[in-house]
């Protein structure tokens, strides 16, 4: 399980809308200014984002406006949905190109066809998510807060010897 923290800007009956902000890794970076990817960063870095978090268990009275909270995402999640959203656009422009350059032997064809076979595979991204949208499976949950041992129960604390 991923974990992430956000503030909570919404309490439903069983969810919480949390707001996170996306926050770049390139500091700890050792490539720092010498990658793209710092570039990409810049853009999004600081961003707000929303999104709806389970309770499970968890009854929504706990949670307060403007609190944090802690929440988890499944690893399968995050895993399928990077190789659906970046796989599947660039099989199916692939896909389009090969079929558009045999049936019309032409690369201009095979350019429009690779250019709507890009359209396709993100359409079919967007299909999937309409699908698997409410499935719980798929959901980020609250994570419960670990309750701190009082004195009288910590191992450490030993009692005098007489």
């Amino acid at each position: 399980m991923m974990r992430e923290s956000g503030r909570v800007v919404a309490i439903e009956d069983d969810a919480l809308w949390v707001e996170t902000i996306r926050q770049s890794s390139c500091g700890s970076c050792a490539a720092q200014k010498g990658c793209g990817q710092g570039l990409l960063n810049k853009i999004g870095d600081g961003k707000r984002n929303h999104l709806r978090v389970l309770l499970g268990d968890v009854p929504a009275s706990r949670f307060q406006l403007d609190s944090e909270v802690e929440f988890s995402v499944p690893e399968h999640v995050l895993l399928r949905g990077a190789m659906l959203v970046y796989l599947l656009p660039l099989i199916a422009m692939i896909a389009g190109m090969g079929v558009a350059h045999a049936l019309f032997v032409s690369d201009k064809l095979a350019a429009l066809g690779a250019l709507l076979g890009f359209v396709g595979g993100m359409l079919l991204v967007r299909v999937h998510h309409w699908v698997i949208r409410d499935r719980l499976d798929y959901q980020p949950t609250v994570v419960e807060p670990a309750v701190a041992p009082t004195v009288a129960q910590s191992p450490s604390v030993a009692a005098p010897r007489a």
